[in-house]
């Protein structure tokens, strides 16, 4: 897995205006395939009227998954040059969709390309990245009596504390860098007086 990627803040749109033909970019961050063709199934239905919903996605925090469609645009002037911003700006786990409502002016080839790719550039501008990074997690099972100083001591020492759920014991999840897990064993154990347990869990990503 990679150590850390980074993708859109926030879905949102922003529009651009060329010769008269508005560009909206709708961005969202997107787990899956099936995500990202809701999302651009969402778009399409909200802008039944306008003439191209061209879209990109790239998924896998190594980007391995890369679709582009020009939907109806001259052949490699909109889902490419859209697909190629998101590469470029190193974003991933992210769809975009730019529709096009057409203002009487043809733009050319070059005038597309340009106009859909800084579509996508601009949103992303607006819109923000935050950059995620790989996590093992870890459940940390303690007494009710010394749960709340503990999550608190999380919390200052700057852990990603994740999910408290109480019952006969409380149980912290936390997310810890790889490198970091025999530190904080040996820091709960120290903290606790060693009355805590700790179990370790599979990987996940989580805000830097």
């Amino acid at each position: 897995m990679q150590d850390q990627y980074r993708t859109v803040a926030r879905a949102g749109v922003h529009e651009i205006e060329i010769n008269k033909s508005r560009f909206l970019c709708a961005l969202a961050p997107a787990a899956t395939e099936e995500e990202a063709q809701a999302f651009i199934a969402r778009v399409r239905k909200e802008h039944p009227t306008a003439r191209h919903h061209c879209f990109a996605y790239v998924l896998g925090a190594d980007g391995s998954v890369q679709k582009a469609s020009d939907d109806g645009e001259p052949s490699g002037t909109a889902g490419v040059p859209m697909l190629q911003m998101l590469v470029r700006r190193e974003v991933r786990y992210v769809v975009a969709v730019v529709t096009r409502y057409f203002g009487g002016v043809k733009l050319g080839a070059g005038g597309l390309i340009r106009a859909y790719g800084g579509a996508v550039g601009e949103a992303l501008d607006v819109l923000g990245t935050v950059t995620r990074r790989r996590f093992r997690l870890a459940t940390v099972t303690v007494d009710h009596q010394r749960a709340g100083k503990l999550e608190n001591d999380l919390r200052a020492t700057g852990r990603a504390v994740r999910e408290v759920s109480y019952g006969a014991d409380v149980r912290i999840e936390v997310g810890l860098p790889e490198a970091e897990v025999e530190g904080f064993r040996a820091w709960l154990a120290d903290t606790t007086a060693g009355t805590a347990g700790l179990e370790l869990g599979g990987e996940a990503y989580g805000d830097a």
